[in-house]
């Protein structure tokens, strides 16, 4: 499918359920001109509808419910399934107005609530432009002594729709009670099939959305951009319009092969950036951010900079690196931040980016570190490296290991493994650097992908004598991915069988070879 539109996720229903009833009028006729009423269809049955509550054979006892809990249950779901929804009683005719949240999406094509379900991209665009009626229509007449408290709209940047969309909403800004407002824009080409002039015609394009609708921008709270190439100055530019932007998320999206970016920002708490082609992300006034996520960075040096942001709690960190990038040393990385409490490092199975450093390094900006989960470690390597963590963070609480090779999400042809640099499986060399040290914080570990192997029983061991306090380790097996049962049977054969203990007589023998019953848990 080309349409980005395929992108979308669907919302999940909360078990409140839709249906279609032939001698029912289709709700978003109310909304819609008759040339878009095809766009939407009866509702799907594969989500869980309301008309078990509407249709018992003695009326409709829909009817019979008091407005609030109408509400409740419309906002549930997206907002075009809730119109179909209020055509089932005449007392629900009057609820799309008094809504309080919203959620309109181009990915809400009748039907889109089925996993197996294919959609043509004129499907996507038509129902594109119905978000943007319905949006025009529901805004225009709704009162505004009723605050909006979460508005939130999926679309495809297309002209006359963005623009409806962007007129009508800063028409509702200026005139409405408003919570939070949120734009996730999406492109009608996937980023697989986009070229370097279609990333910057979707950049141009959004710039003049921008300057178009620059009100409504200046109201929203979150925002997500996908698959465009911006001018230098361009990011900059529109953060300084969203001057309320309390989330901003990029993906497929830079200014140029190997650009800087720079992000000052009053307000922004939240910044997450997937793929693109920065250089570097340079953090230089963010004095309320809070969480950072970057994924898949394609620069050979440190991919962020961190100048001011005081409040920065969570970072998340998400890399397949090959042979010869670089190694990240989080002692330079985070010279600037003694505030991370939580940290996720994501290496997909592959080469491990990190370096362990000795304490004196790391301790003044790991001396607050509370969480770190260690994903997508390969299978079978030596975890003793990881030890560095827990004698740089003396306030470490909880610390997670997932080992798993996944293999659909690893490059597998050994021929292009070879070219482009990725590693065999390497063990990192580490030696403790206080072999004696004592953790009297770190009360919980968890690893996923156990196996009653050599390498992992020393690892706990390990672990244990160092956290005199340790209350909790949870031991799961490997983790399950639907997509993996459907790769080519020579990949297939790599598998190993999982040995993880199940019985009653392994798990006993387990935890006598760890040397302790009662903090010992084997959760699969």
């Amino acid at each position: 499918m080309n349409i980005a539109g395929a992108e979308y996720s669907n919302k999940a229903s909360s078990g409140v359920r839709h249906c279609h009833r032939s001698n029912k009028v289709d709700p978003i006729s109310a909304y819609l001109p008759t040339s878009l009423r095809p766009v939407v269809g009866p509702i799907s049955h594969n989500k869980a509808t309301i008309e078990d509550a509407a249709d018992d054979g003695d009326g409709d006892r829909l009817s019979k419910l008091p407005n609030d809990l109408l509400l409740n249950i419309l906002e549930r779901v997206d907002t075009l399934d809730a119109l179909r929804a209020c055509f089932l009683s005449k007392q629900m005719l009057k609820l799309p107005t008094l809504l309080s949240q919203l959620f309109l999406s181009a990915g809400s094509i009748p039907g889109h609530h089925d996993s197996a379900r294919v959609f043509r991209p004129s499907e996507v665009l038509r129902t594109n432009r119905a978000v943007a009626h319905v949006t025009d229509n529901i805004l225009s007449t709704r009162s505004p002594e009723i605050t909006i408290s979460k508005l939130k709209i999926k679309f495809v940047l297309t002209q006359h729709e963005s623009l409806t969309i962007g007129k009508s909403v800063a028409r509702a800004i200026a005139t409405q009670k408003f919570g939070a407002a949120e734009f996730e824009v999406t492109t009608d080409k996937a980023y697989k099939i986009c070229s370097p002039a279609d990333f910057l015609h979707f950049g141009k394009q959004f710039n003049d959305f921008v300057g178009a609708c620059p009100d409504a921008f200046a109201g929203l709270t979150r925002l997500w951009l996908r698959n465009m190439r911006f001018g230098e100055f361009d990011i900059p530019n529109i953060l300084s319009t969203c001057k309320l932007l309390e989330s901003l998320r990029l993906s497929h999206c830079d200014s140029g092969i190997h650009s800087v970016l720079q992000v000052e920002h009053a307000q922004l708490a939240e910044l997450e950036i997937d793929q693109g082609k920065f250089e570097r992300v340079e953090l230089i006034c963010l004095p309320k951010l809070q969480r950072v996520r970057y994924n898949n960075w394609c620069s050979y040096e440190d991919p962020l900079y961190f100048g001011f942001a005081p409040q920065l709690s969570k970072l998340i960190l998400t890399k397949t690196a090959v042979r010869s990038q670089k190694t990240l040393e989080l002692s330079q990385l985070l010279a600037n931040v003694s505030s991370i409490s939580d940290l996720h490092l994501d290496f997909r199975s592959e080469k491990i980016w990190v370096l362990p450093e000795c304490p004196k390094l790391l301790t003044p900006v790991l001396s607050k570190l509370q969480h770190v989960n260690l994903d997508h470690l390969p299978e079978g390597c030596d975890l003793a490296w990881t030890m560095f963590i827990l004698e740089a963070a003396p306030s470490l609480k909880e610390l997670c290991i997932t080992l798993w090779d996944h293999w659909c999400i690893m490059t597998t042809d050994n021929e292009f493994r070879k070219k482009y640099g990725f590693c065999e499986k390497i063990d990192m060399k580490w030696k403790p650097y206080a072999p004696d040290f004592k953790h009297k914080n770190l009360a919980k570990l968890t690893i996923y992908g156990f196996q009653p192997d050599d390498n992992l029983l020393r690892y706990i061991r390990s672990v244990m004598e160092h956290a005199v306090n340790m209350a909790e380790i949870s031991l799961h097996d490997r983790k399950v991915c639907v997509s993996c049962s459907d790769l080519d049977s020579e990949i297939k054969d790599k598998f190993c069988p999982s040995r993880y203990p199940r019985t009653a007589e392994k798990r006993k023998q387990t935890t006598e070879e760890l040397g302790s019953l009662a903090m010992i848990h084997f959760r699969s």
